[in-house]
């Protein structure tokens, strides 16, 4: 493979790892996770915030999420 599309593949996720770290320190300044749910803001129970609480997601959504292609 070309070193150039090597580079720039690298590059790409260093970039996507930065941003994901940014967004989470930016999450985790603001506090210990969310009341509503960031993808369809649905209450999240007070069981899953005590279970995880930086959670920013219900359970559904976080499933939902996590099987997303990157």
């Amino acid at each position: 493979m070309d070193e150039k599309y090597l580079e720039q593949a690298s590059e790409l996720e260093q970039a996507r790892r930065d941003e994901a770290l940014r967004l989470f320190r930016a999450r985790a300044a603001s506090g210990p996770g969310r009341d509503d749910c960031e993808d369809c803001g649905e209450d999240i129970p007070p069981a899953r915030r005590v279970a995880a609480p930086s959670a920013i997601r219900c359970v559904a959504c976080q499933a939902l999420h996590e099987r997303r292609p990157r």
